[in-house]
């Protein structure tokens, strides 16, 4: 049987104990009801607390609701739980002791709920071929500044590429600072690891250098006469919409609108030793409508032509003979073994995409719909793409000396 009293806060608001007899000996069961705002009379108000008392009733027969004593046991009980998982924690990560052990059980997980499977490879790539044979059996907090440092200029000395050397130590970077960030080291080694600068004897690219003129881009288009027509289709569009190699892989012929002379880039073909060939979207999740030039749908119709004679294909570009997407790392090779024909050093898929950005920078597209057109932020764009070259800095200081004599005409 449930009693009730009226009772008042000590800033004046009142409200009404309930309490439910458990038994002699035993400390009953209670709670507060406050008077609702706005329940002023009587009546209401025990209408009320009756439907409130009724309720609490029913809790306590359900064993819904604790004793004090028991909400005390409970607090105590769920303390001791999560000190409990706390100290199995700790002991698993003191398990952790050695760099491969963290770039395995922790490092890795963690990056692979972020990064594409693309860039997943790659960091697994660096791990197990350059980092795990010299530091992997290393405790974790043994490591020094000084083994990083040798890591990464035997690196360089065999031969390996500047951009390679900044991914490796990048990498590195990444696996110390989240060892120090979840306390597993007291201190990041890399801290005092100079980033690498380029061999004495290696020429880093200019950003220009990774881009056609348009005379050499108009070289590359006269050589295509004399390859087969689906190299000439592919180089042609790549060179046209400045679309990426995989993008272009994985294009449908249903992505093309035939009327208005445009493509939908939706999907993007990529390969890796782990994943095998697969489709995944843009490189910024991102549908996009590029326009095509005549002479790029006129080859794009001829190809499909010559493909429906041997199979059907919702695919554009396809393995030979067979109704299959053309695998993703074979543009790489024909474009290497064209530039080795042709004499164009340094040519494959992604310099037309340079290419296609550039030339249109630098003969008065805007950034914006340049931008919008290769898939990519302004700010990616101005800092990958716009390079100056002779005929874009005449065209800069024409422009200065115009708006000289314009002003001293006025």
């Amino acid at each position: 049987m449930a009693s009730t009293k009226l009772m008042q806060t000590k800033d004046g608001k009142r409200f009404y104990k309930i309490s439910v007899s458990r038994g002699h000996g035993l400390t009953a069961y209670t709670e507060r009801w406050y008077i609702p705002d706005g329940v002023t009379s009587k009546r209401a108000i025990e209408k009320a607390l009756r439907d409130e008392v009724n309720k609490f009733e029913i809790a306590c027969g359900n064993g819904e609701v604790l004793s004090r004593a028991e909400k005390k046991e409970k607090a105590a009980q769920e303390a001791a739980e999560a000190a409990e998982a706390a100290r199995k924690a700790a002991e698993e990560a003191a398990k952790i002791k050695t760099v491969r052990q963290y770039a395995t059980d922790v490092f890795m997980p963690a990056k692979e709920a972020t990064l594409s499977e693309n860039a997943r490879a790659s960091y697994q790539m660096f791990i197990d071929r350059h980092i795990l044979p010299v530091l992997g059996d290393i405790a974790l907090a043994e490591v020094k500044p000084a083994m990083i440092t040798k890591l990464i200029l035997d690196f360089q000395k065999a031969g390996y590429a500047h951009a390679s050397a900044v991914k490796l130590y990048n990498v590195l970077n990444g696996i110390f600072d989240m060892a120090f960030m979840d306390d597993s080291i007291p201190f990041s080694p890399m801290l005092k690891v100079k980033r690498p600068a380029p061999r004495k004897d290696e020429r880093v690219k200019n950003e220009a250098d990774k881009s056609l003129t348009a005379e050499q881009l108009d070289y590359v288009l006269s050589c295509l006469e004399q390859e087969p027509l689906k190299w000439r289709a592919f180089v042609t569009l790549a060179a046209d919409s400045g679309a990426r190699r995989g993008e272009i892989c994985a294009l449908r012929w249903a992505d093309i609108d035939w009327k208005s002379g445009t493509v939908r880039i939706k999907h993007n073909l990529q390969y890796t030793p782990t994943a095998g060939v697969y489709e995944t979207s843009p490189k910024n999740g991102k549908v996009r409508v590029v326009d095509l030039g005549e002479d790029t749908i006129a080859l794009l119709r001829e190809l499909r032509e010559e493909q429906a004679a041997s199979c059907v294909s919702r695919y554009v570009f396809t393995q030979d003979g067979t109704a299959e997407p053309m695998f993703p790392q074979s543009p790489t090779r024909y474009f290497k073994k064209f530039g080795e024909r042709y004499n164009v050093q340094g040519f494959h898929p992604h310099l037309l995409r340079h290419t296609s950005a550039s030339l249109s920078l630098t003969n008065g597209a805007d950034m914006k719909s340049t931008a919008d057109r290769l898939g990519h932020s302004e700010a990616v764009l101005l800092r990958k793409y716009a390079h100056s070259n002779p005929d874009s800095i005449r065209k800069a200081g024409q422009a200065s000396r115009d708006a000289l004599k314009k002003a001293q005409n006025a």
